[in-house]
């Protein structure tokens, strides 16, 4: 599982032409799901993401997570992030997960993120979404969880 995680002040996923999740001040994660991915995978990126000390603690300092700044999180899926580029121009995407497979594993770690942060905002799965984030810092990481990177 792959996330690009952003740190923002707002977000938003909009699908033809209405908004169906947004929050404030957080994290948007974009998530790839690849066909070597488990609920293992889900509950590593979970609890990675929910713990990332990239907010200020009264210092300035980059000290405090998601939980403990009572930080929002949007979820949306992104199967593109397992696209690779290294042969040729156009990606190839047969290591991304698809269909209802990927879809249960996405829905799962949704899930799974609900049981620690109050307010999980999510696009819908497979659809194409117009993602507005406003990004602040900008602050922004990657996150695999099979840790290639």
């Amino acid at each position: 599982m792959r996330a690009v995680i952003q740190r923002v002040k707002t977000s938003s996923v909009v699908v033809d032409k209405e908004t169906v999740g947004s929050i404030n001040k957080g994290f948007n994660v974009l998530l790839g799901i690849s066909k070597e991915d488990s609920m293992e995978d889900a509950i590593y990126l979970r609890d990675k993401i929910v713990n990332l000390r990239v907010f200020e603690d009264e210092q300035g300092k980059l000290n405090k997570s998601l939980k403990e700044v009572n930080g929002e999180l949007l979820v949306v899926s992104q199967f593109t992030l397992y696209g690779d580029c290294r042969k040729g121009r156009r990606p190839n995407f047969m290591e991304a997960l698809g269909g209802e497979e990927a879809k249960e594993l996405y829905l799962k770690f949704v899930e799974l993120c609900k049981e620690e942060i109050s307010i999980v905002q999510t696009g819908v799965f497979g659809a194409h979404m117009i993602v507005e984030i406003e990004n602040d810092g900008p602050v922004t990481l990657i996150i695999d969880s099979k840790k290639n990177f």
